[in-house]
């Protein structure tokens, strides 16, 4: 009756709640900062990492994203775009250093017949067109060959992918900028603040599959290259959480398992073994019912009592037992070994019992409200598993009524053993403290790793990219918070921070607003000025037909063979490669001249 009404209390009870938040008392002063810091200024949960073969792919796979997911209201509060969108497409160029800024801007004056060439024909015949004007301005000794090694090298590059069937991209800022792109602007974030579930055990698996969804849905791997990795506390959890889900079942079982080898080896009879693991159930179902009485709802730390009840729990029940075959042995009958042995058993598991839930109950004290909870259900589970072992088994083993014991309880070969531990008893202790002494010098060389993500799977998918993230200083997560009443405050406090050799960098409020602004806009509205007429011709060339592209093709490539002629260095060597690169594409299939007009063209 006791196990059917703990049963049907659990099944009707029984729920986990999955909020991390949750482990940690309220009123701890560092954890009551942190409410407040997320109130002031909320965390997203997932941040969902864009990452493709060009800064301007990644862009428009991260637009795409983040209005697909906009669009879904139901699983996402808010999702925004820290480091691209329209405001960024507006103002971006200001966030850079104000020779960086000059630099662009002249870079884009010096390119205007080579823009004004694209702004009229934006397609493979205007590039093509471009291409033989660039190559044009060397045979007229206006440029130097070299000055195009960087962007024939670049269109090399794209024209072989093209040609061997490989996915192929050509970043025009890659372009511009006259260097390869660091790891940083290849890739850009969609922070999602989801709705969650703390009822499931994976609270934002529906968001994240989302999201997952949603990328596959606009292709933005086919399409753009781009590919989608998610990280953060959602998705981290929602991994970690994955784990304890797909190996429930198999820990279970082996838990299981091992427990009833164990039950057989020690007590070698189906029916004291049957009332033992049935004590032990019945133990767990009401250790269970009074932990949900207690707390409501177990949550991801003490729900860890069911593999310390089933672990310890077991063994109050297997010393009686052992000890009732002993006594069983010596005195033949039942009752008689039943009430021996619980006149000699009683008292050491009573105080086994005490005192392994008094370790338990030294868990209530601290502010880690998972691991006080965890202390209090297995403490009391402790005590559960000694009553239950003392009272469920003896009554279970009179309704069995297994056989008498016809040898001596133990292991025959081990006999020896006994024996030389006995004689020897002084020499093994002292050994034993010896050992201990000897290896406590080692524990001065002891660590802790204080990194919470070093306890997850290194596998599971959130935590590889968080990692990745990690190697690049423009990304990394390693900081602090501090917070100050007012921005002023807070520039004070960055300020003297910034003076202290450990940390490397700084940022507040107005690290987000760009510096020298007036310099850098008059620098790019004279380079608008310059460039009004070139990217805003009058009028537009219709599409190019097939047989118009080969034509532009044959052309550059006519020209740019002229252009390296027999010269000598990298610069020749690379417009050599892409004529010839050029010829073989005019010879192709329009299938791969349109593969061609893909990747090359401008977005």
């Amino acid at each position: 009756m006791l196990m059917l009404g703990t049963a049907a209390f659990d099944v009707a009870r029984f729920s986990i709640n999955t909020d991390v938040e949750s482990l940690i008392s309220q009123n701890v002063p560092w954890h009551e900062r942190q409410v407040e810091l997320n109130q002031s200024f909320p965390q997203q949960g997932i941040s969902a990492v864009v990452e493709a073969p060009t800064t301007e792919n990644a862009e428009m796979a991260t637009n795409r994203l983040a209005e697909a997911l906009s669009k879904n209201p139901n699983l996402f509060r808010s999702v925004g775009q820290p480091d691209s969108g329209a405001f960024f497409e507006r103002n971006g160029l200001l966030f850079g250093s104000t020779s960086d800024v000059k630099k662009s801007a002249d870079g884009l004056t010096h390119a205007r017949p080579i823009l004004s060439t694209l702004a009229g024909d934006p397609s493979l015949r205007g590039i093509m067109k471009a291409l033989a004007v660039a190559a044009q301005t060397v045979q007229a000794g206006q440029i130097k060959l070299e000055q195009l090694a960087w962007p024939l090298s670049l269109a090399g590059r794209t024209l072989d992918d093209v040609l061997s069937s490989k996915p192929a991209s050509f970043s025009w800022q890659e372009l511009l900028e006259g260097h390869a792109l660091q790891a940083h602007q290849l890739r850009h974030f969609v922070e999602v603040a989801p709705k969650l579930d703390f009822t499931a055990l994976q609270p934002g698996h529906a968001a994240g599959q989302a999201i997952h969804n949603a990328s596959a849905d606009l292709q933005l791997k086919e399409k753009l290259g781009a590919t989608v990795s998610l990280t953060g506390q959602v998705p981290m959890n929602d991994d970690q959480f994955s784990v304890i889900r797909n190996s429930a079942l198999r820990d279970t079982l082996t838990a299981l398992l091992g427990v009833l080898i164990v039950l057989w080896l020690a007590l070698r009879s189906m029916r004291i073994i049957v009332a033992v693991f049935f004590s032990l159930m019945v133990g767990l179902a009401a250790t269970a019912a009074l932990g949900l009485a207690m707390v409501g709802s177990f949550n991801l730390i003490s729900i860890a009592f069911f593999v310390l009840f089933v672990g310890l729990g077991v063994d109050f029940g297997i010393q009686f037992s052992v000890r009732y075959r002993s006594e069983r042995h010596e005195l033949g009958e039942l009752p008689i070994a039943l009430r021996c042995a619980a006149q000699k058993a009683g008292k050491p598991l009573a105080l086994a019992a005490a005192a392994t839930a008094v370790g338990f109950f030294a868990f209530l004290p601290t502010s880690y409200r998972g691991l006080s909870e965890l202390g209090l259900i297995a403490g009391c589970g402790m005590l559960i598993a000694f009553i239950c072992s003392i009272t469920l088994v003896p009554a279970m083993l009179m309704v069995l009524n297994p056989p008498g014991e016809a040898a001596a309880v133990g292991f025959k070969r081990l006999a020896p053993l006994d024996d030389f531990l006995q004689r020897h008893r002084i020499a093994v202790i002292a050994g034993t403290v010896l050992v201990v002494l000897a290896g406590a010098p080692l524990l001065w060389h002891l660590s802790f790793d204080f990194n919470p993500v070093d306890l997850q799977n290194p596998d599971s998918p959130s935590v590889v990219t968080y990692h990745r993230l990690q190697a690049d200083p423009q990304t990394i997560g390693n900081d602090a918070e501090v917070l100050a009443p007012s921005l002023e405050q807070a520039d004070a406090i960055a300020k003297r921070l910034s003076a202290v050799p450990e940390v490397s960098r700084v940022l507040t409020l107005s690290s987000f607003v760009p510096d020298d602004q007036e310099q850098k806009t008059a620098a790019l509205r004279a380079a608008s000025q310059n460039l009004d007429a070139a990217l805003n011709p009058p009028r537009q060339q219709p599409a190019p037909s097939d047989q118009e592209n080969v034509a532009a093709i044959r052309s550059a490539a006519d020209v740019l063979s002229k252009a390296a002629g027999d010269a000598k260095g990298t610069a020749a060597d690379e417009a050599r490669h892409v004529a010839d690169q050029l010829k073989r594409l005019a010879d192709a299939d329009p299938a791969i001249r349109n593969k061609a007009a893909a990747a090359l063209v401008p977005p």
